[in-house]
């Protein structure tokens, strides 16, 4: 790359609206140039195109913690954000030579964090290591003669919370999802020869990417230029079906004793709705009306429970001998934690 055009994303830490503004610049504008886009964003989880949500983070966690899920053009693994993180991200024309070449793009950013004292190298699965702990992990997409090749770098994240959020709770899940690869994570701040903030870095960073005769331009957006990634949030990045419901098809199997009763859950999700549910226990006939009742709901958290506490109200006063457990307990089985 000879010239690099700098988007300025206005410091916005909205993490719909930055992947919003990536895939703006990727498909509408000038392809003849080379772009760059340097942004932090708000506490996130960031899932590769092709992965299945509920095997890469840790659910009760992240809804407790109100962090919100959004899934990415690129394929990869799952990564966690947060402001102390910062992503790049090269938008370039499509070249064979190009893709899945990620040292292209990430040996200028390399080079960067070793002139800071980072002994920085990358490994054969393309990320950013320092003293043998991910710093760095990268994905890249292509469409219509144009690709980007991005990546995270770890700052003075809050890895206590990054590990929290990546701990997967809900175990007994089969698909065909690519999965994440965990990595012993660090910060590139524990390597600094001098201190620094996070602003100070990605100065350095940009000024270090188009040092060596690149030439750098910087674009500011427009209103029509905002108005039309906005569009692209709404329409995508915001949106239940794109961020949950295209998770590839997974079957949930478990089997738990509840009340003295051994109960078994066979579930099937296709598109982020029940598809077919199988809850089952020798000695009760009752569960088939469970699984008329969750056939085709959303499964996530909020809908399942609505589900079951609208079945259960059905239920009352037909007596504990005729439904022995709780909507509680149900929910529990139907989209709990697997702690063993």
């Amino acid at each position: 790359m000879k010239s690099l055009v700098f988007v300025d994303n206005e410091d916005s830490t909205d993490p719909a609206e930055n992947l919003a503004l990536e895939e703006y610049v990727l498909r509408h504008m000038d392809p003849t140039c080379d772009y760059l886009l340097l942004y932090r964003n708000e506490p996130s989880i960031i899932v590769g195109r092709n992965q299945n949500v509920l095997e890469e983070v840790n659910d009760s966690f992240v809804s407790q913690r109100g962090i919100p899920v959004l899934r990415r053009l690129s394929g990869g693994g799952t990564v966690y954000h947060d402001p102390q993180n910062l992503n790049f991200s090269f938008i370039t024309r499509y070249e064979s030579s190009r893709l899945h070449n990620f040292r292209y793009f990430n040996e200028p950013v390399v080079r960067v964090l070793q002139s800071l004292g980072v002994p920085a190298e990358m490994n054969d699965r393309n990320d950013i290591l320092a003293g043998g702990k991910k710093i760095s992990g990268s994905a890249q997409f292509s469409s219509r003669g144009r690709m980007f090749s991005h990546g995270t770098l770890l700052f003075n994240s809050k890895l206590e919370d990054l590990e929290e959020a990546l701990s997967v709770r809900m175990k007994h899940i089969r698909s065909k999802s690519h999965k994440s690869v965990r990595s012993k994570v660090a910060n590139i701040s524990e390597f600094l020869e001098h201190p620094m903030e996070i602003g100070e870095f990605r100065r350095y960073l940009l000024d270090g990417l188009t040092s060596n005769g690149v030439v750098l331009q910087r674009y500011r957006l427009t209103e029509t230029d905002r108005k039309r990634v906005s569009e692209i949030r709404q329409s995508r990045y915001i949106s239940w079906e794109w961020n949950i419901g295209r998770s590839p098809k997974f079957r949930v199997e478990r089997t738990r004793v509840i009340n003295g009763m051994t109960v078994s859950l066979d579930l099937h999700v296709s598109k982020g709705h029940i598809e077919q549910i199988t809850v089952s226990s020798e000695g009760f006939s009752g569960f088939a009306r469970v699984s008329r009742a969750l056939e085709g709901t959303r499964y996530d958290r909020e809908s399942v429970q609505a589900g079951l506490l609208r079945f259960w109200k059905q239920t009352e006063g037909e007596g504990e001998d005729k439904f022995p457990l709780s909507a509680a307990s149900l929910a529990e089985l139907v989209y709990g934690e697997d702690h063993e």
